[in-house]
């Protein structure tokens, strides 16, 4: 069970009939009515060029169609609150918000002024109230998991005082359970979509750095005592902090991100009363502008989805939502074989044990480093499953090994898929190498891959040698589509490649 699997069942045990005491005073809703009763449209950012993918699994995990936003890397579905728990257990999303409204074809005015005063005026027109309902289930949640993680604690110290033989062994273990909680304790910030569209965003106010936009808001913070008199009853903890994010693409605006969330948010404050907060805040209110298209959210996450499942990083480990977009491309079926014969520390294989447990998964790295760090993954992720189940683990289906990508120790034709991520010739490597070394992959891998029903999925962004490749091995790679993704700035591809009846040449057996 996965850290965001956790986070969902707890949010599935929140009672979402409880009648909570208003946000403010301007969220007032019906007593008699049922937040299952609400249905609220859901944004979610993926790794760009997955938007079909996670829009497949949006239809086949919660039976709700998506629509693919003209801004890469985004897709809204529309769900039931009460299936809001399930919402956190896609394995494609980064991100996820409640959209408060979405303008399809938004016009803006000529001139900067009178476009900024048309953003102030429809902060106090939109609908606020279902989408805050939402927002409050998720800091319930934040609050239940800290609620669990003290209890935990205690359970270990009350545990460690009667095992006195143990007592060394038991602190280390609890100093590594909690570091492994940390991970789950809070339902995940919206952080700008950026990471996957950095290449299309202009003027985007960055998450931790707000610059000019930061103190330029603050200075309109100074009124929030003004509603005072009529909240007499209302607790410091009801007092919320907030602050705006604004997403803006497009060259045919008068005004920039700063200006726009500057602008708008002023509007939201004096609406709620809210306190202006550009880091410790509650919530975080999102204006994406893509051209003409608008759309207001509040971020129900804190920190990406992607984070999961890796606490030991290296220099190019992949996201685990690249990861997991990657393995769905390749159907993986019962029984599969799967292997990453460059896995680094581990993020594919891993993701794929995680997801598809009936298949068999393989970790190997040329370096001794990246697969201790695998190993030390594979580990956390085992101690992690253990503590929530409150026994003994039964591990889950993946090893790892040391092995030369060139040579492997497998016997021909005993491979069903291969997923991996080859190195671009930046970090790891050069590009120069990468002329030798992607026809040398690419033979070995026709090895050991099953003829007629063997596929692989290789992501590089060295597009010209891996082109160059393959085309010396037409007669045991067919090519199938292409994705074309957006990591970390770098214009990359993903190939989807099956393999031809033909054999290749034989190596000696290792059995």
């Amino acid at each position: 069970m996965s850290d965001i699997e956790e986070a969902s069942d707890t949010l599935a045990e929140v009672n979402l009939d409880d009648n909570h005491k208003p946000l403010t005073e301007n969220l007032d809703c019906d007593p008699n009515s049922s937040h299952q009763d609400i249905v609220v449209t859901i944004g979610a950012t993926v790794p760009t060029g997955f938007e079909l993918t996670a829009a497949d699994e949006v239809k086949e995990k919660l039976g709700s169609q998506s629509r693919i936003s003209k801004d890469r890397g985004k897709i809204y579905f529309d769900i039931s609150v009460e299936n809001l728990s399930q919402v956190h257990r896609l394995r494609s999303v980064d991100n996820l918000f409640v959209v408060v409204q979405e303008f399809t074809d938004y016009q803006f005015k000529e001139t900067k002024e009178d476009a900024l005063k048309d953003l102030e005026d429809l902060a106090k027109k939109l609908p606020w109230t279902d989408p805050l309902k939402v927002w409050k289930l998720n800091t319930n949640l934040k609050k239940r998991k800290t609620k669990h993680k003290k209890q935990y604690q205690q359970n270990s110290i009350s545990k460690e005082k009667l095992n006195d033989d143990g007592g060394k062994d038991r602190a280390d273990q609890k100093d590594a359970d909690e570091e492994l909680l940390d991970h789950a304790q809070n339902i995940p910030d919206l952080k700008s979509a950026g990471d996957q569209n950095t290449e299309k965003t202009q003027d985007m106010i960055p998450a931790d750095n707000q610059s000019d936009g930061k103190n330029e808001f603050l200075t309109t913070t100074g009124n929030e005592d003004k509603a005072s008199d009529s909240k007499k009853g209302e607790t410091e903890d009801q007092k919320l902090k907030f602050r705006v994010t604004c997403n803006r693409a497009g060259d045919k605006h008068s005004f920039t991100s700063n200006d726009a969330a500057r602008d708008f948010g002023g509007a939201v404050q004096d609406y709620f009363q809210w306190k202006a907060d550009m880091t410790n805040f509650d919530v975080e209110v999102l204006l994406n502008i893509h051209n003409n298209e608008v759309v207001v959210g509040i971020a129900l996450t804190e920190e990406s989805l992607h984070r999961r499942n890796i606490t030991h990083f290296g220099p190019t480990t992949l996201r685990s939502t690249l990861a997991y977009g990657m393995l769905r491309l390749c159907d993986p079926q019962p029984t599969d074989i799967i292997i990453d014969p460059m896995s680094g520390t581990g993020a594919i294989p891993i993701e794929g044990a995680t997801e598809w447990p009936s298949c068999y998964h393989i970790a190997g790295d040329n370096n001794p480093q990246a697969v201790k760090r695998a190993a030390n993954n594979i580990c956390s992720l085992l101690k992690k499953n253990q503590n929530k189940d409150g026994g003994t683990s039964w591990g889950i289906p993946i090893d790892t090994i040391q092995w030369d990508i060139c040579n492997l120790p497998l016997r021909t034709s005993s491979v069903d898929v291969i997923v991996t991520d080859m190195p671009f010739g930046k970090r790891i490597g050069s590009k120069k190498k990468n002329w030798d070394l992607y026809p040398a992959c690419l033979m070995e891998m026709s090895r050991i891959c099953r003829p007629g029903t063997g596929r692989a999925v290789l992501l590089t962004q060295d597009r010209k040698c891996f082109a160059k490749a393959l085309s010396k091995m037409g007669h045991l790679w067919q090519r199938g589509h292409t994705v074309w993704v957006n990591v970390g700035g770098l214009h990359a591809a993903v190939y989807l490649l099956k393999r031809t009846l033909e054999r290749a040449g034989e190596k000696r057996s290792y059995w």
